[in-house]
């Protein structure tokens, strides 16, 4: 494996042993090409040769599978998506019940063929807590989001509410209010999952090509830098890397977050903050945190991040000390217990923003170009259902799946709205996180009502501009 990949993260870090790193051998031909080694491609390569073993699939990916957000993430497999109450708002009761049914599946379904195909990645289906805590306005942010998911029809059995009582006793927080508590979401070590399933499409038969850089996909022909190939069905599973391909920069928006690990904290340390079934967490700040017990007993949080001006993906964040000492400045927020335990630790990840804030699988039968994508931060789980939505649509198979919302049988362009141009989306970004901040600073710092006022009102105009 190569050694830049393993300091990408604290996950990547732990893969020790080599994995044969093979670009593309020149010009090839190919039943399905796949650009991009990340989970949505190689859950789509795994789904394709399991249903249909008969076809030729490679991957082709850039760097190392894993490279991008697979493997930066906070490790929260989630069976749910971001935005699925616009998705389903339109559905029958009927039609929702089965839409749901389908999201709540994610987890089990990536558990079972975890355990069919003896992949190890530190998963444990300890649940979430959604934590309203620090200051008082986050108890009312969570429980209408409680009633909106109930309102979409999940029910107590799936999400419920927690006192601050019970939310002490599973998670120390500062300054405890209460929760939201769902059994479904698991936790896991992405790098391990990506590259277990990268191990399981090989022996499948799948080709991966690493270190081969897509330049562009014309007609039925894939372009790289080491050979074409030509495939009847091209599936392009970038995310907020798409920008490196000539007409793809506005339709996902690349944004960085950034997450950081202490060092293994002691049973002591932990009796004091909780997570004793190894729950993972949240709590309701606008600046969007998230963190999870590792299996090594570390405690790994992290919080939204930043938009380069352009769409331009990141990799490197060895120069962003100032947003690292932020986020753990918001860690010790919620655990002031930890002040004065070592951070080991800080690395970043880009993921894509769709325009319509939703996920999607899209399949242009008369092109053969089908993508996958549009994550708002739940794309490990995510990944999965939309890769098995898209190998639907491309075998047409008469499924479920291939009925909901999230699934397209049209070309990418038709379906798939654009981002404006710059520099409104830069200005965009930033004038939304720099109201994102303001909030999160008048609520911590208890500022007098009409700022608190002002400054809700404020977020949400910016965020109705983006609806």
């Amino acid at each position: 494996m190569p050694k830049s990949y393993q300091n990408i993260s604290l996950w990547a870090g732990s893969l020790s042993s080599p994995e044969n790193v093979t670009p593309l051998p020149g010009n090839r031909q190919y039943d399905v090409a796949i650009v991009g080694g990340g989970l949505t491609g190689l859950w789509s390569a795994y789904y394709l040769k399991s249903l249909a073993p008969q076809l030729s699939v490679c991957v082709l990916e850039a760097h190392v599978c894993g490279f991008g957000a697979s493997g930066r993430n906070g490790g929260w497999l989630m069976g749910s998506l971001e935005g699925e109450h616009t998705l389903l708002a339109p559905l029958t009761s009927a039609r929702r019940s089965e839409a749901l049914q389908l999201i709540r599946g994610i987890v089990p379904e990536v558990a079972r063929v975890l355990e069919q195909q003896n992949i190890s990645c530190d998963f444990h289906h300890g649940g979430g807590i959604f934590a309203a805590a620090r200051y008082a306005e986050q108890e009312k942010i969570q429980r209408e989001h409680l009633a909106q998911l109930h309102r979409c029809g999940h029910t107590e059995e799936d999400y419920r509410w927690l006192n601050a009582h019970e939310l002490t006793a599973r998670l120390n927080i500062a300054t405890p209010l209460g929760a939201i508590v769902t059994p479904h979401i698991a936790r896991v070590q992405p790098a391990r999952l990506t590259h277990g399933l990268l191990s399981c499409v090989r022996r499948l038969g799948v080709d991966v090509y690493e270190q081969t850089r897509v330049l562009s996909m014309l007609g039925g022909c894939v372009h790289t830098a080491c050979g074409d190939v030509t495939a009847t069905t091209k599936i392009l599973a970038m995310e907020g890397f798409s920008y490196e391909l000539t007409g793809q920069r506005r339709r996902v928006l690349p944004v960085s977050s950034r997450i950081i690990a202490t060092e293994p904290l002691s049973d002591t340390q932990w009796r004091d903050v909780g997570l004793h079934n190894s729950e993972v967490f949240c709590e309701a700040s606008p600046l969007v945190t998230y963190g999870q017990r590792s299996a090594d007993n570390r405690l790994v949080f992290g919080s939204r991040g930043s938009y380069l001006f352009g769409g331009r993906p990141r990799s490197d964040f060895s120069a962003d000390a100032g947003e690292f000492k932020a986020i753990h400045k918001l860690m010790l927020a919620c655990f002031p217990q930890l002040v004065g335990t070592s951070i080991s630790h800080q690395w970043g990840g880009t993921l894509g923003i769709s325009r319509a804030q939703v996920p999607h699988a899209v399949y242009d039968a008369a092109t053969g170009l089908g993508t996958a994508g549009g994550y708002m931060g739940e794309g490990v789980g995510a990944a999965n259902l939309m890769a098995r939505t898209l190998v639907d649509l491309i075998l047409d198979r008469n499924s479920a799946l291939a009925t909901m919302p999230w699934a397209h049988r049209r070309h990418p362009d038709t379906v798939l709205r654009r981002w404006e141009p710059e520099p409104l989306r830069w200005l965009g970004f930033q004038l939304t996180n720099s109201i994102l901040k303001a909030q999160e600073s008048v609520y911590a710092n208890n500022a007098p009502q009409w700022q608190k006022r002002l400054a809700s009102k404020a977020a949400a105009v910016v965020a109705s501009l983006t609806d």
